[in-house]
């Protein structure tokens, strides 16, 4: 009986110290908490530079970032894309080139950091990046433990070379591993939209890209052959249906800004305004060195991204369309409203708005815009004059592949 006793403790000792050792290997699949409560604004290398990137190119965007009034305007992530990588060590770590960041990518870091601004980094699910780099399959811990000895700050997570993984299980595969290594790095799922992922990146991921890249063109399709990229307004008509899924912490990404990089300056605007009204990240795209000064009165204009980085946190939506042109409102957290008059025409459109007979409810905000409780007095966000109150119908021209974009501000 005594041995029978003891062969039992045993086994009961076996089964703890076993539960106790799996323990060890139990992973936290989720991003890092309080992260990203606005959407990132940023710039990023791959619009205009794709693979052709390199530590003075990098060093000199991070200082005009700086001296151009980005950064005060709201502008913080410096992020290279594809390319940076070089080889892998004999023990599988990563380096960069060594030709194109001599200095090493800590050292690239620390002056991100200098100029008061973070420092983001891509990797690819996959075997290989789409630019044929080494991607991070198979070497995820590795990889988040080095970018967080870089201090890296923001990870682009792309989708090429993933011949047989599952989307979900390869992004909370990186998730925890950016976990693991300690350091609190923002993850971009960059996925394309192909395995809906606004459905389980909010545990994930602090933003997930919702289609194929974009292109700078209005409304457009650029076939590529085997992949197509889109125009804004292409991208724009397919975020349809997704805003319940965005709030603090997670967006949904409609990809980089075209701003800049060869649209007429309408274009821009209607662009960069309706990334706005939809809470998208901002991520400029652009060579920041080059700017016009309408380029950077787009890109810095306080009172639009302001609407962007509310803290309400809640998508605009679509609220008519006659004729091409879309009317579009967002709650703010002030009790404000957000309102744009897109006209995607080719000629220009009037706008007549009677405020009193129109009813706008956001049942995903719970807010009315009901101007029998009050009126708004309205200022026009791009010329940045009032323009009346909410008392009369609104009446206004949208040029062509333009907007007109307001403030409702409650009168108390």
């Amino acid at each position: 009986m005594k041995k029978f006793f003891i062969a039992i403790c045993l086994v009961i000792i076996s089964g703890m110290n076993a539960d106790a050792q799996g323990n060890n290997y139990v992973q936290d699949y989720t991003k890092f908490d309080g992260l990203a409560l606005t959407p990132p604004m940023g710039w990023n290398s791959w619009n205009k530079f794709a693979c052709n990137i390199n530590e003075k190119l990098i060093m000199e965007i991070a200082e005009v970032m700086v001296s151009s009034g980005m950064r005060d305007a709201g502008y913080e992530y410096i992020n290279l894309d594809d390319c940076w990588h070089g080889d892998r060590d004999s023990l599988g770590f990563i380096h960069p080139d060594p030709e194109r960041f001599p200095s090493g990518m800590k050292v690239l870091a620390d002056f991100i950091h200098s100029k008061g601004l973070r420092m983001g980094l891509y990797s690819d699910a996959g075997s290989r990046t789409c630019g044929g780099r080494p991607g991070s399959r198979g070497y995820e811990f590795q990889d988040a433990l080095t970018y967080a000895n870089w201090g890296v700050d923001y990870l682009k997570y792309d989708w090429c070379n993933t011949e047989g993984l599952k989307a979900e299980g390869a992004y909370k595969t990186m998730a925890a591993a950016l976990k693991k290594a300690g350091r609190p790095i923002i993850l971009s799922i960059c996925e394309w939209g192909d395995d809906e992922p606004w459905k389980w990146g909010p545990a994930v991921g602090h933003l997930w890209r919702t289609t194929g890249d974009i292109f700078n063109c209005f409304d457009c399709v650029e076939d590529h052959g085997t992949w197509k990229s889109f125009g804004v307004m292409q991208i724009l008509d397919r975020q349809k249906g997704l805003r319940q899924y965005a709030g603090p912490g997670r967006w949904n990404d409609p990809d980089m800004l075209e701003v800049g990089n060869g649209m007429q300056e309408n274009e821009d605007r209607a662009h960069f305004s309706m990334w706005a009204m939809i809470a998208a990240p901002l991520i400029a795209g652009n060579d920041l060195r080059a700017m016009t000064k309408e380029t950077i009165g787009i890109l810095t204009n306080k009172e639009v991204i302001a609407v962007n980085q509310d803290s309400l946190g809640i998508q605009g939506f679509q609220y008519s369309v006659k004729d091409k042109l879309e009317t579009w409102f967002k709650p703010l957290k002030d009790g404000s409203w957000a309102v744009c008059f897109l006209n995607r025409n080719d000629s220009p459109q009037e706008v007549d708005f009677d405020w009193a007979k129109e009813a706008v409810q956001d049942s995903l905000s719970k807010r009315d815009l009901d101007n029998r409780a009050g009126e708004y007095t309205i200022r026009n966000l791009w010329t940045k004059k009032a323009s009346g109150t909410t008392e009369k119908r609104f009446k206004a021209t949208v040029p062509s592949h333009d907007v007109v974009m307001l403030r409702l501000i409650r009168n108390i």
